[in-house]
């Protein structure tokens, strides 16, 4: 190779929002002229570039360029040692590049930012604050927490008094304020207050300043102001009905009281008073010739609803337990999974059989196709086909008949499953056969045979 480079090896120590530059040294020892670019890798490569980009040189010349370095105030620059990578390239044919190697070192920055929310809070007992601590610079940092009130009215509280804080995060702290005396009723108290976030430095590092925010609690009345005025209306207005009551209501109901007890109600009373007694002395009682008679005659009618029908009183319905006859009919429900292999001819399972001596009442079918096959689906009673589907028209269906579909004593519902293309799951393996389901909902009572 004809070009020979060489990159300064002194110590470079570059700041984050600073600038370093290092030298380079390219010499041709050819004989024709050599034209070569400048390359920067590595971790430095984002903020590393080459002034001039390329170099042409006259054999036995020797041309210098400069690496500046510029990394940027940012906590996504790693402080430290980094490596740093030059590639210089030959442009004519058959040139090999010259890498150089070397490392630089990054400096440590911290910058710190803090924010109240809300920065203003209000309430009867206590008011709650959220601090929102966020570190921007490139290495972790220390914040200690302290808050002080403009007066002594208050009681400030941090949870936590200190956070730990990566580089490029934020950390939260509660701050609550709560004032040193209650306030019953009066005009709303404002406690001023500030929160000091300061960073704590390590020895040998820069002191950082401290960031303050400011932020305000007003402390209410815990007996709002409408209150007295409220209670005060609600005084008056029960005196008002009271008043009423005394006044008009009370007079005219003792007046209409006195109006209802004339001569003839209280002889109508008295002709009642003396009825009553009449009739408990006498236990043959007036009409009837024959007291036992009489007596057993009004037990009878008492006891015995007209015309002797029983049925109608409470309690008289049907008794029959649940599925039997005259009972009710109960629900029941059935699943069943079908898997069938393409080309195989159709696959069949049997997914309910009806019990003897009753009947079911198919009033829900759900059929899923999770894996997305292709084919056919048939469900169908030993009366005839129920569905005919299409696979690739369907994931999940599902059918709901407001009149149901009767299957009799010992019937069977089916279904069969024709496998044409086996379907593919998503970000899953693909299944080797295709794989269906069924569900059937409905009622299951006792048929009229049974009942019989």
């Amino acid at each position: 190779m004809s070009l020979s480079a060489s990159l300064d090896e002194s110590s470079v120590t570059v700041e984050p929002g600073g600038r370093a530059d290092l030298p380079v040294q390219v010499l041709n020892s050819g004989t024709i002229v050599e034209e070569c670019r400048f390359e920067v890798v590595g971790p430095c490569a984002d903020w590393a570039t080459v002034e001039p980009e390329s170099l042409s040189l006259y054999p036995g010349a020797t041309g210098s360029a400069t690496v500046r370095l510029h990394p940027p105030r940012t906590s996504q620059v790693a402080p430290g040692e980094t490596p740093l990578g030059l590639r210089v390239v030959p442009t004519s044919d058959g040139g090999e590049p010259a890498v150089l190697e070397r490392t630089v070192t990054v400096g440590q920055f911290t910058e710190t930012t803090a924010e109240l929310v809300p920065p203003g809070s209000s309430g009867a007992w206590r008011g709650r604050h959220r601090l929102a601590v966020d570190s921007r610079g490139n290495t972790p940092v220390t914040i200690a927490l302290s808050a002080r009130g403009a007066t002594e009215r208050s009681r400030l509280a941090l949870d936590p008094a200190e956070l730990e804080i990566p580089p490029g995060q934020a950390k939260f702290a509660t701050l609550t304020v709560r004032p040193a005396k209650r306030l019953w009723r009066g005009t709303p108290i404002t406690h001023p207050f500030q929160v000091t976030v300061a960073p704590r430095v390590e020895e040998g590092q820069e002191p950082q300043q401290p960031v303050i925010v400011d932020g305000s609690y007003e402390q209410q009345a815990v007996l709002p102001r409408w209150l007295p005025r409220v209670l005060m209306v609600a005084v008056l207005v029960a005196a008002a009905l009271v008043g009423l009551w005394y006044s008009v209501l009370r007079p005219a109901v003792r007046s209409a009281a006195r109006e209802a007890i004339t001569p003839a109600v209280v002889e109508s009373a008295a002709r009642q008073g003396d009825a009553e007694a009449n009739g408990g002395g006498n236990g043959k009682g007036e009409g009837a010739p024959d007291g036992g008679k009489g007596g057993s005659a009004g037990s009878g009618d008492a006891s015995a609803a007209p015309g002797g029908d029983t049925s109608s009183a409470p309690g008289g319905g049907a008794t029959g337990k649940p599925g039997e006859p005259g009972g009710p009919a109960l629900p029941k429900s059935a699943r069943v999974q079908v898997q069938s292999a393409v080309g195989g001819g159709a696959t069949r399972r049997t997914a309910y059989t009806v019990p003897k001596g009753k009947t079911f009442e198919l009033t829900d079918i759900v059929v899923q196709n999770p894996q997305g096959d292709a084919g056919t689906l048939v469900i169908a009673a030993d009366d005839g086909q129920l569905l005919n589907l299409a696979l690739e028209n369907f994931r999940d269906s599902d059918y709901h008949f407001v009149t149901p579909i009767e299957v009799p004593s010992g019937g069977r519902i089916t279904i069969a499953v024709s496998c044409r293309q086996v379907g593919k799951p998503v970000k899953a393996p693909a299944p080797s056969r295709c794989s269906e389901s069924l569900f059937l909902g409905g009622k299951i009572s006792a048929n009229g045979e049974a009942e019989g």
